[in-house]
């Protein structure tokens, strides 16, 4: 075995040109796989890390998913759903909230805006310190035609930028900003872009009662998943139809999310290892090139006893040496070019977004990367193995 690595490193020194680019062919396909998986978990930890946070909260909402994805409305909620929620064993708060996109109106400029209709003093009881205030306060039980906006509606909707105590009109009633939320992004991006007003506004700008949405807090999170499927069934009987409510926890959704990031994280290695193809034909090119080259060297050593599993051997080591080293490499520049993408990320779009990188995928790169080499090198090695001796020493 000695003898088959000190051969097999001579004779890859000897052709460093091409063998460095062979390894770098290696070493970009496993680079590719690592960044990619490195920056998925990162993101999955990122708004799976926002979900936990929320781990206690149940989503109540009038509708179901249609068979293409998209969620259909069935009506809405009323005091008797939220009267027979509160009563459920386990739910410490409900929270009943309506809803609306309506136009709003900033200096001669519209735009359409989600408004949030709920009780000052149970904002806490839905976002907890979770969505704080940046700017300003939060809304009072006597408050009237105030509201308290979301960061992206302060800053980036309209030209000039909203501040505390200006005037805006929704629907056209005139409205006092009192407060701006902090910027929340990722999952909780939704709240950026809506705007709070007291129940009692709310049923000014809506013309109705009726409520949109309901938010449980349970006092047990284990229960989570028993309290909501009993909300479901009281809520049916309630409006006498089947599938009406849909309950979301926050652990049915990070399970969820999970499924779709392994789909996610599939695709993209799926993409990424195109490249590891293409650096395995080139592996294969320069060991057929190396084999035509050394056809009398090989000749030489059968003659001189060397048998088939040697020269397999030796040339398999080469294959495998090769990639092992591009390998390593691909996994340095995996992990560089995560950090990389997560920067560039972040400074992009605001969101910090880490770069996991897990010591299984840099070994799974490495192992991956010998396999491709070994594989690849099997025909040229098998084809050196097979040759005649007395051909081969007989080559020119």
């Amino acid at each position: 075995m000695k003898d088959v690595l000190l051969l097999a490193y001579r004779d890859i020194k000897e052709r460093k040109a091409r063998t460095s680019l062979t390894l770098l062919g290696i070493a970009v396909g496993i680079a590719a796989v690592i960044a990619l998986m490195s920056v998925g978990y990162g993101f999955e930890k990122s708004v799976t890390g926002e979900l936990v946070e929320m781990a206690d909260l149940i989503m109540i909402l009038p509708g179901k998913a249609s068979l293409g994805g998209d969620y259909v409305e069935l009506g809405s909620f009323n005091e008797r759903d939220l009267k027979d929620i509160e009563r459920i064993s386990g739910v410490k708060e409900a929270v009943a909230m309506a809803s609306s996109m309506e136009e709003v109106e900033y200096r001669g400029e519209k735009t359409v805006v989600d408004i949030i209709g709920i009780e000052p003093r149970e904002i806490s009881a839905v976002f907890g310190d979770i969505v704080k205030t940046e700017e300003g306060r939060g809304l009072r039980e006597n408050d009237h035609k105030t509201c308290q906006i979301g960061h992206s509606i302060a800053k980036d909707y309209f030209d000039e930028e909203i501040e505390v105590n200006d005037r805006i009109k929704i629907g056209g009633s005139k409205f006092r900003v009192v407060g701006i939320l902090e910027k929340q992004g990722g999952f909780k991006s939704g709240i950026d872009s809506e705007i709070f007003v007291t129940s009692g506004d709310a049923k000014g700008i809506l013309g109705n009662d009726d409520v949109s949405q309901i938010t449980v807090r349970v006092r047990n999170i284990e229960e989570a998943e028993e309290i909501a499927d009993k909300i479901e069934e009281r809520i049916d009987e309630n409006h006498k139809l089947d599938d009406f409510t849909n309950a979301m926890t926050m652990g049915s959704a990070i399970e969820q999310l999970k499924t779709v990031f392994a789909l996610l994280r599939a695709v993209l290695i799926a993409i990424a290892s195109i490249s590891l193809i293409v650096a395995s034909i080139g592996i294969m090119n320069t060991m057929l090139m190396s084999v035509m080259e050394r056809t009398h060297e090989v000749g030489i050593m059968k003659a001189i006893g060397a048998k088939n599993r040697n020269v397999l051997s030796l040339f398999l080591m080469e294959s495998g040496m090769v990639s092992m080293v591009g390998g390593v490499l691909g996994c340095v520049l995996g992990v560089i070019g995560a950090n990389v993408v997560s920067f560039v990320i972040g400074a992009a779009f605001g969101e910090g977004i880490s770069a996991i990188v897990r010591a299984e995928v840099l070994l799974g790169g490495i192992a991956v990367a010998v396999l491709v080499g070994v594989l690849s090198g099997l025909y040229p090695a098998r084809k050196a193995s097979k040759m005649s001796p007395v051909e081969a020493v007989r080559y020119e």
